[in-house]
């Protein structure tokens, strides 16, 4: 086409060099063009960028899973294993081609970097340890080396809670990546997961969280190794060894090298060394790596691509045929070559392939990857179904993949579980970008890319959700930083502490209390976090208390103030019960100070709302404070919250009573008080003053109404007289007892009807409370029951101070009582 030979050129150097990035630039100056990857998610990954400069019309890409092929497309990004090579274009391209040498798809780079060419441009990327093979090999190919960007530097061993941020450790098996990421997780607020089961949607995910700095760990496979280019400082081994797929082995130096080499980026110098279990790394391999210094390549692995297909024996005859020259060697035996010895022992296949393009047939449904790795005959078996159906030519039936479509088509599970479907849908994502092999493929690929997506993203979150806690990555790094900027934080009506963000607990009043979902490990991140991002908040806080109205403090059932309804102080004992003490509560993100403002503010509310609930308490005891026959009786009244039981005798005088009546003070039979102090508001504040004076339980509020309570109950604020089975409210044992004197004020009476239903007590139950306020019950002398009616009613009579007269005996028909009153 263009009337000389096209230019082969090898690009070889270490990791960030920008190999990639000239041959892409390459790829687009030329009309068009193929380069392939090792992976799935770099062609992916290069193809979208390819989009963003040229265009989805014409950009394709094309991997075993996946076809995305315009009419008209010109460039083309795909895997090695799925490069058109009937296609002619101007420009191609193979990436890591240093991977001829790999044991088990090597054989597939080789026969690229042998055979594949573009019409006018060609170019091999790759290690530098495969110039003396590729001179060879390749004659008259232009060899070039580039060397890194930046350095890199050995760093020793580092424990895993001392690595640096923006870190990469590197496992070598699942258990071993899962049980590092745990770890990180707890210590580290969690990690990024790329593994090669990841699909690529899962694993952009996860870098995505790593490249946004949402997490600042990295835990991977050896899969980071292969082009993933990420913003990591320091590369971290948690191993040196590796089982290949076939045995356990050391990594070779290139390997260290070519994973450690994604730390530093551009001209940001990197480190590697080891952390976990892994011991520190030999010097001469640290030295090895640092200088890029490693051993050549000496053979690059080969099959025959140029296949007989005349009978099955032939076919396999060629396919194990030797290399043909130096330097070239048989790997291992590749999962389509193993597929198709299998098959070849059956003779229904052998009877169905007879002809060329029957084996032809029975060779590309031997090439279906057996991604699933079941380690059993079920992937041959499946390949023995695809050319069973396609022998003749004919698609596959309408619903061949229906079925196990279907069955993937779940997201429950943990993770392993989401892999292995995944693994399997890959396998029907390849069947179906076969469109010679169906006749609906459009539909089909779209069905299998939907279900990849579906596993894809559910797999992502059991990813979030084991390895990551968000908010402690988050808080961590901005703890950490050097900048010391202060933290965006606020604080929501309810309370809520957001900081950056992320919700880490709650503020009652001025205590912090942190998040309940919050384990140990990450409590004192939490604390930490609150502390710096409150440091403004609490001083506004305390000066906003101070500002506030009355009204916007209450005094709790519990002995507490609260403030916006929430706790802010405690009280406790002061000199007398109407003077108790306010503290601020403790928190631990205050000062001595602010605690003292707390407290004055508290105090002035506390000392307000007890004189206004006991106004007239508080003013009695001020009208008397000149009158000196009065004041005493006052001040221990006072200290007696309302009530002076006993406290008759400071009424005697009948000048006195009516003084101390002006005064809104009862002076009654059993006690001194003030009845305004025995209504439910000041009552329930007189029992909780008297708690906190006694350093006693505050007791539970009363029932609204009450006027007796079960003898048992303690009431400490007074004001309830012990009457047998009851406690009667004072004002109600003042009024029944004025009502029953006036009543036998010239001798016995009936006792008023209703009296034991007012007072909530059976009729059987009265005569112990009538005692307590100094009555009692005595057989009348009447006859008892007579044909003209039932018993006479019993009789009230006050009772003798001195000495009771005999009860009388009760006469048939019943009892009769007489009430006798005390001499005074």
């Amino acid at each position: 086409m263009s009337g000389f030979a096209p230019r082969v050129r090898a690009v070889l150097g270490p990791t960030n060099t920008g190999k990639t990035h000239l041959a892409m630039e390459r790829l687009a100056a030329h009309a068009s063009g193929i380069i392939g990857f090792p992976l799935r998610l770099l062609a992916r990954e290069n193809y979208e960028r390819l989009v963003r400069a040229r265009g989805a019309a014409n950009v394709a890409l094309i991997t075993g899973e996946e076809k995305i092929v315009p009419p008209h497309a010109r460039w083309f990004a795909c895997t090695v294993e799925a490069m058109p090579l009937d296609r002619p274009v101007e420009f191609l391209a193979v990436d890591e081609i240093q991977l001829c040498a790999d044991p088990d798809r090597g054989h597939v780079f080789t026969d690229r970097l042998l055979h594949a060419r573009g019409l006018v441009e060609t170019m091999f990327l790759g290690a530098e340890t495969i110039r003396p093979l590729l001179a060879r090999l390749v004659p008259g190919a232009r060899i070039e080396t580039r060397p890194r960007l930046s350095q890199l530097h050995a760093a020793g061993a580092t424990r895993l809670t001392r690595l640096p941020p923006r870190s990469a450790v590197v496992a070598f098996s699942a258990d071993a990546v899962y049980a590092i990421a745990e770890a990180i997780r707890r210590r580290r607020g969690g990690c990024a997961v790329v593994m090669g089961r990841l699909s690529p949607r899962t694993r952009n995910a996860q870098v995505a969280l790593y490249q946004n700095k949402e997490v600042d760990f990295l835990v991977a496979t050896d899969a980071i190794g292969m082009g993933l280019n990420m913003d990591v400082d320091h590369v971290a081994f948690a191993g040196l060894s590796k089982h290949d797929g076939h045995r356990p082995r050391p990594l070779t130096a290139a390997e260290v090298a070519q994973i450690a080499g994604r730390a530093g980026r551009g001209m940001r110098d990197g480190s590697f060394g080891t952390t976990a279990d892994c011991p520190a790394m030999g010097e001469d391999l640290a030295q090895a790596v640092e200088a890029h210094r490693f051993d050549p390549l000496t053979q690059l692995c080969w099959r025959n691509a140029d296949l007989d297909f005349s009978d099955l024996d032939a076919l396999l005859a060629s396919l194990n045929a030797p290399p043909p020259r130096p330097g070239l060697v048989r790997g291992n035996e590749a999962a389509d070559l193993e597929t198709l010895t299998l098959l070849a022992r059956d003779g229904a296949i052998r009877r169905a392939a007879t002809t060329r393009p029957r084996l032809r047939r029975l060779w590309e449904a031997c090439q279906i990857p057996d991604f699933r790795k079941l380690a059993d005959e079920t992937h041959a078996r499946l390949c023995a179904r695809v050319f069973h159906h396609i022998a003749e030519g004919g698609p596959l039936p309408a619903d061949f993949l229906a079925a196990p479509i279907a069955a993937l088509d779940r997201t429950e599970g943990d993770i392993d579980t989401l892999m292995q479907r995944l693994a399997g849908i890959r396998v029907s994502a390849y069947i179906a970008a076969r469109a010679d092999w169906l006749r609906d493929a459009a539909h089909w690929q779209a069905r299998a890319r939907e279900v990849e997506d579906k596993l894809s993203d559910a797999l992502h979150e059991r990813l979030l959700a084991r390895f990551v806690d968000r908010r402690a990555a988050f808080l961590l790094r901005r703890l950490d930083a050097a900048d010391g900027a202060p933290l965006l934080s606020a604080v929501t009506r309810r309370g809520e502490v957001i900081v950056e963000g992320h919700p880490v607990g709650a503020l009652r009043g001025f205590v912090f209390h942190p998040d309940p979902d919050t384990d140990a490990d990450r409590r004192r991140l939490v604390l930490r976090a609150a502390r710096r991002a409150l440091a403004t908040e609490m001083p506004r806080r305390v000066a906003a208390l101070e500002a506030a109205p009355d009204s916007a403090f209450a005094l709790t059932a519990d002995a507490r103030i609260t403030w916006g309804a929430e706790p802010v102080a405690r009280l406790r004992p002061g000199p007398v019960p109407l003077r108790p003490l306010a503290e601020a509560l403790d928190a631990a993100f205050l000062d001595g100070a602010a605690r003292d403002r707390i407290r004055a503010r508290a105090q002035d509310f506390l000392n307000r709302y007890i004189a206004g609930e006991l106004a007239p308490l508080f003013a009695a005891t001020e009208a008397v404070r000149f009158s000196p026959d009065l004041r005493g009786a006052l001040h221990a009244l006072a200290d007696g919250l309302g009530v002076l039981a006993d406290g008759g005798a400071a009424g005697a005088d009948p000048a006195r009573r009516r003084a101390l009546k002006a005064l809104g003070v009862t002076a009654g039979r059993f006690a001194l008080f003030l009845p305004a102090l025995l209504k439910p508001r000041p009552a329930a504040l007189r029992a909780l003053l008297a708690a906190v004076a006694a350093g006693a339980p505050v007791p539970p509020p009363l029932p609204p109404g009450a006027v007796t309570l079960p003898a048992a109950t303690l009431r400490p604020e007074g004001g309830w007289l012990p009457a047998g089975p009851i406690l009667l409210r004072l004002d109600i044992a003042e009024r029944v007892a004025a009502e029953l004197a006036h009543a036998t004020r010239r001798g016995p009476a009936v006792p008023p009807a209703g009296l034991a239903g007012r007072l909530g007590l059976r009729a059987d139950a009265l005569a112990p409370v009538l005692r307590a306020l100094g009555f009692r019950l005595i057989p009348a002398e009447l006859p008892g029951p007579t044909a003209f009616g039932p018993p006479a009613p019993p009789l009230l009579v006050p009772l003798r101070r001195r000495r009771d007269p005999p009860e009388a005996p009760a006469r048939p028909g019943g009892p009769f009582g007489v009430l006798v009153q005390l001499l005074r």
